[in-house]
């Protein structure tokens, strides 16, 4: 297929996934907000909860150049929910999808542009009341209930084709970025002092990490015992029977690549091979022993890496910095 179209898809379900991922961290960042928390060392202001979001995303000097001072939840919320300027926010990035999948009519299913449009038409009614009239919990279910949907509606009426692939692949690239970020922030840097390790605050932590992924029930019915880090880095990153995993995600990217890429395109499955056999082979035992902060870090730049060569085989070839940052950039989101 034409690589425009391509490129269209794969971002369109980016944009989307990443919407979800934003409405996920937003929602538990909220309800951490809401406990008992106080910040005793100035080293430690990543720390503060809504500090979280902008970390993860690549947004703090961005957001601190608009807002001097202290973060503040409701400004945290306007800037990563609605601000238009803010290509990350989920409104820009419902836009952006809705626009892709506006180009692409010819190749979706009818069910799916509606249901994507349908998305972005009550986005624009729900999102400035949420934040006005306090029903932001509601807002975020709606997102994830509408990204859970759209994706329901591809899987249920498109054609498994070279376009159903992209879309997919798109998804997972974009989920495998999210969660290693998540993981890593976590561990690296959100409680850089090892008196905090073990604590009350410390626990809330770790199950806000599994419910922004929606794995807290899962460690549950695995390991039936307290949360320790180590347990939560193999259930995220080496268990491949958690969805959000980054073992889950790369048995999906590696197989749509086996399945897209020929002869004269095969470095991209051969990376996808090459991340998929890391984590299909790994030990938490040696992740712990390397240093999870370092075996994520690497993770991200060949995931990055693999993100270069997609684009240079199979997607709309775009501008690219010298000094490109780990972790996977989008295009224009």
């Amino acid at each position: 297929m034409l690589s425009r179209h391509a490129n269209n898809l794969y971002w369109m379900s980016r944009q989307i996934e990443r919407a979800e991922n934003t409405a996920r961290l937003l929602d538990v960042t909220y309800q951490m907000s809401l406990l008992p928390y106080r910040i005793t060392d100035a080293a430690q202001s990543w720390a503060e909860p809504w500090a979280l979001p902008l970390v993860i995303n690549g947004l703090a000097k961005t957001y601190y150049e608009r807002y001097p001072g202290p973060v503040a939840s409701d400004k945290v919320l306007r800037f990563m929910v609605l601000d238009s300027t803010n290509p990350s926010s989920i409104y820009s990035l419902m836009h952006a999808a809705r626009e892709n999948g506006r180009s692409m009519r010819g190749v979706m299913t009818s069910e799916m542009y509606e249901d994507l449009n349908a998305m972005w038409l009550e986005l624009r009614g729900r999102s400035e009341a949420a934040l006005n009239n306090g029903g932001i919990n509601e807002f975020f279910e709606w997102v994830k209930t509408q990204s859970h949907q759209f994706r329901g509606v591809t899987f249920g009426t498109m054609l498994r084709d070279e376009a159903y692939q992209f879309i997919r692949l798109g998804t997972f690239m974009e989920r495998a970025d999210n969660t290693a970020r998540l993981l890593d922030v976590k561990y690296h840097t959100l409680l850089p002092s090892a008196a905090e390790v073990g604590g009350a605050v410390d626990y809330y932590q770790w199950s806000a990490l599994l419910r922004s992924v929606s794995a807290l029930s899962s460690y549950r019915r695995i390991y039936r015992d307290l949360i320790t880090p180590r347990r939560v880095a193999e259930l995220l990153v080496l268990r491949d029977d958690l969805p959000r995993s980054l073992h889950a995600c790369m048995n999906e990217i590696y197989e749509i690549l086996r399945y897209l890429c020929k002869r004269e395109s095969m470095e991209p499955e051969r990376l996808a091979g090459e991340l998929h056999a890391q984590l299909h082979y790994g030990q938490v035992d040696q992740i712990m022993e390397i240093g999870l902060h370092e075996h994520l870090m690497e993770f991200l730049e060949k995931l990055h890496t693999l993100d270069d060569e997609l684009n240079d085989h199979f997607l709309t070839p775009v501008y690219k910095p010298e000094t490109a940052p780990v972790a996977v950039q989008s295009q224009g989101a």
